[in-house]
């Protein structure tokens, strides 16, 4: 064989491994989480304890169902800021009517709420053909501002049992805690996986995010489909909602205030492009682990708040630019 001849199939064998990863977003987050946990467990005492890592899936869960309407929204090549300022104003809603009404009025009203923040944004972006980067960071500015207003700058608590819910312990096989909060996420990883790789909706999503023209010239209605996604995404904010009060039965105007930004870092890492049309929410679900992971394990090595932040943006800066450069090899 020659060195040509050689050289040849080493850069089909490389264009081969590229086209896997392409194909299998959600395998570089799955290693990257692998690695996180090895990393951790020797670098400390406790981190491998069944409680503790149950403890950092129950983290992972509030930002990982905000990350599962995120990921919808970025595969039909959006963004929405205004996700995680819309969950804290559903909290305080649901806390506030839990007070004076029915408790299961209160917790619709609170979801509801979400669905029609995603309505109000699909609208702009479909019929006025608003960028969702400035409807949805307008719409956060908003939102922060109502919920302060709603709060009067206090945290409610809440005491009521369904609105604590998700946050009920139970034990797996005699040993393994695990919430109700978890079932109910992985319930809904699951319905949306569903959804986007076995239902013709799913396809439109991938369709709209790769090339909406080209879309539109097949026969699909670009913005039913783009409308419909912002209101999935709206319910899953609103169950974010729910799980946020399961885990802490406060509902507190200051709360998640890095949640849009850390729903998008999980996104990301997962593998899902932020131009549109690839990705999984599996690679969601391991890219929330790997948030989750990483700021529980730098919690316990006594790693400063402000440096968990630095690394975790260094992180979504490095998934960017994997994902620029898969983009560029795919397109050559």
């Amino acid at each position: 064989m020659t060195t040509a001849t050689a050289k040849t199939v080493n850069n089909r064998e490389r264009e081969t491994l590229g086209e896997f990863f392409l194909r299998a977003p959600a395998v570089g987050p799955a290693l990257a989480l692998i690695v996180a946990i090895l990393v951790f467990s020797f670098a400390t005492d406790t981190f491998f304890d069944l409680d503790n890592l149950s403890t950092v899936v129950q983290q992972s869960l509030v930002v990982g169902t905000l990350a599962l309407g995120q990921t919808l929204i970025i595969l039909i090549a959006g963004i929405d800021l205004s996700n995680a300022s819309s969950m804290v104003v559903a909290t305080l809603v649901m806390a506030k009517l839990a007070a004076v009404t029915n408790v299961f009025f209160a917790l619709l009203a609170g979801v509801a709420l979400t669905v029609v923040v995603g309505l109000f944004i699909g609208t702009l972006a479909t019929r006025i053909k608003l960028p969702a980067f400035i409807i949805t960071l307008g719409t956060f500015t908003g939102l922060t501002a109502v919920a302060k207003l709603i709060a009067g700058g206090q945290a409610v608590p809440v005491s009521d049992g369904l609105l604590t819910w998700l946050g009920t312990k139970r034990y797996l096989f005699g040993g393994i805690p695990i919430t109700y909060g978890m079932t109910l996420a992985l319930l809904m990883f699951l319905a949306v996986w569903y959804a986007l790789t076995k239902t013709a909706w799913g396809k439109h999503v991938y369709a709209v995010g790769n090339a909406p023209e080209s879309a539109r010239l097949s026969g699909i209605k670009v913005n039913r489909t783009v409308l419909s996604v912002y209101l999935v995404a709206g319910l899953c904010f609103g169950i974010a909602a729910w799980q946020a009060l399961g885990r802490t039965p406060n509902a507190d105007p200051n709360q998640f205030q890095l949640g849009n930004l850390d729903s998008i870092t999980a996104v990301v890492l997962g593998g899902t492009s932020l131009f549109g049309g690839r990705g999984s929410v599996l690679g969601t679900l391991f890219g929330a682990l790997v948030v989750a992971v990483l700021r529980s394990g730098l919690t316990q090595m006594g790693v400063d708040g402000n440096y968990q932040d630095l690394a975790t943006g260094a992180l979504l800066i490095a998934a960017v630019v994997v994902d620029r450069i898969a983009r560029r090899q795919q397109q050559s």
